[in-house]
């Protein structure tokens, strides 16, 4: 999911907001996990599925109830600020990786101009290609090291191998979290629905009144 993406999802949360304000400047809105169950309980009694196409299935219906309790979300404002923090962290993974993978391609070149320099240091006869190669680490070395004299290809080399094992772990996060995020949106937008379906129900009603 891209920056761009993300920001549009953000902008679509904020959107929800001013309407749900505006409604419940009229009404109450009821407990999610209420709505949910109270859904869940008269599919069981009728196996009618009509009013709330959202759902789909009891399978859905089950999934977003379990969302619910496990996060404790009770309204609407506690679903959105669930579903913004999802979003937070996704884009502050991708923050978090940016200045790994720069100072990776760094290390990588470091390395690869000392394991050339080191590899020609000790020939005595070099070629014309080689000695090249060799007066380009040098310098590229001199510069990097700034007056030092000491080459830190082993602490380099483990920096490198420790940031690697860091940019895989934050991938898998971002991943998962990618996962979660998509099935979340659709949680929340099922459960928009059913709200909006069930106000519009009882608006019915009380005009049948």
């Amino acid at each position: 999911m891209t920056n761009q993406r993300l920001r549009q999802l953000k902008a679509r949360i904020t959107r929800l907001q001013n309407w749900l304000k505006e409604e419940a400047e009229n009404t109450e809105p009821p407990a999610l996990a209420d709505v949910i169950q109270g859904i869940l309980a008269r599919r069981e009694q009728t196996g009618k599925s009509d009013r709330y196409q959202a759902v789909g299935n009891l399978k859905a219906a089950a999934k977003m109830l379990s969302f619910l309790q496990q996060n404790q979300i009770r309204d609407m404002a506690g679903l959105d600020e669930k579903f913004r923090s999802m979003i937070d962290e996704q884009m502050n993974i991708r923050e978090e990786l940016k200045p790994v993978e720069r100072r990776m391609t760094v290390l990588k070149k470091h390395i690869g101009q000392a394991d050339t320099y080191l590899k020609y240091k000790s020939k005595k006869a070099l070629t014309e290609s080689e000695q090249i190669l060799f007066t380009a680490a040098n310098t590229y070395l001199k510069d990097v090291l700034n007056g030092r004299t000491a080459l830190p290809l082993k602490a380099w080399k483990k920096e490198y191998v420790d940031l690697t094992d860091k940019r895989q772990i934050l991938n898998q996060r971002y991943a998962s979290l990618k996962d979660e995020v998509k099935e979340a949106e659709q949680i929340r937008k099922n459960v928009y629905t059913i709200f909006r379906q069930e106000q519009q129900s009882h608006k019915a009603k009380d005009m049948e009144l």
